[in-house]
């Protein structure tokens, strides 16, 4: 595969979400036909919190392609059901379950990326909801290995924690095992969480890693947003037909800060719609302007 290039910089990744049904080695093989190089999954069902077997044998093909074909880290994803700060605690003990099985799982993928979205504390209060997430990351992390963990930046809608770098920074502060931490950015629910990716990406990077550090950003849910900024509302929409709109999402594609990170798409789109975004993001970085 052509390698996606920033002119003299690192590569991007570039991909989307895609179904496990057919097996590990077949969303490979999808992502092949669809021209990226990498993608993301839900390691379980994103509603019900039922999970797919593993079948070592595909898991070991999928890894096999992966290095044939140059792909970047994958970036698998919780379910939603999963909230590791409920006020209710059988809803929390499931979502521990969830981590820990999960992360089991991911060790049959070493290299890649897990990603959740931190929770919502239903009522506690931000800061129980900080030490509840913190606790069942350093309970869950000794019990696996070779998984990176990404907190997912959140719109901060309801009682969501994640929708300021500050919360995911307390976080992280908080938990033992911090080189297995990192953070996704999405780029819709920082914008609906009011940080002006748009007018002023550069701020938005500078401050991030100034909470946070850049060297833990680890990959960006690449997202258009029906919302204004700082509506807080999470509504994700196809590139450039959004309220960022098409020229600030292609500046944050080619800024130097997210070089060698992989893009994963959760655009409203059918097959086609993924495969011509891929597309419009390689043009981009192949000309590097």
């Amino acid at each position: 595969m052509r390698q996606l290039l920033l002119k003299g910089r690192k590569m991007i990744y570039i991909g989307c979400h895609l179904s496990v049904a057919d097996g590990y080695e077949a969303m490979g093989r999808t992502m092949r036909r669809f021209g990226g190089n990498t993608f993301a999954w839900f390691t379980r069902n994103p509603r019900g919190g039922k999970s797919k077997p593993l079948d070592p044998a595909d898991a070991e093909a999928l890894g096999l392609l992966l290095r044939e074909e140059g792909f970047g880290p994958l970036v698998a994803h919780a379910s939603y059901t999963m909230n590791l700060c409920s006020a209710k605690e059988t809803t929390r003990q499931n979502g521990f379950d969830m981590l820990l099985k999960d992360l089991q799982k991911m060790e049959a993928l070493p290299g890649n990326l897990y990603n959740f979205h931190p929770g919502a504390h239903t009522g506690q209060g931000t800061e129980a909801g900080i030490a509840q997430i913190a606790d069942a990351l350093n309970r869950a992390l000794p019990e696996s290995s070779g998984t990176t963990v990404l907190l997912e930046t959140m719109t901060g809608k309801g009682t969501e924690i994640g929708g300021r770098f500050e919360e995911l920074r307390e976080i992280i502060d908080r938990v033992s095992c911090k080189d297995r931490l990192g953070v996704c950015l999405d780029t819709c629910h920082v914008w609906d969480a009011g940080y002006d990716i748009a007018g002023d990406l550069d701020g938005v990077l500078r401050e991030f890693d100034s909470v946070i550090g850049l060297k833990r950003l680890r990959a960006v849910h690449f997202n258009d947003s029906k919302n204004a900024c700082g509506a807080r509302k999470d509504r994700h929409e196809k590139l450039g037909q959004g309220q960022i709109g098409m020229d600030a999402m292609k500046r944050i594609a080619l800024h130097p800060a997210l070089a060698g990170l992989p893009f994963i798409l959760e655009t409203p789109n059918d097959e086609e719609g993924y495969i011509r975004e891929i597309r419009t993001v390689r043009g981009w970085m192949e000309s590097g302007e």
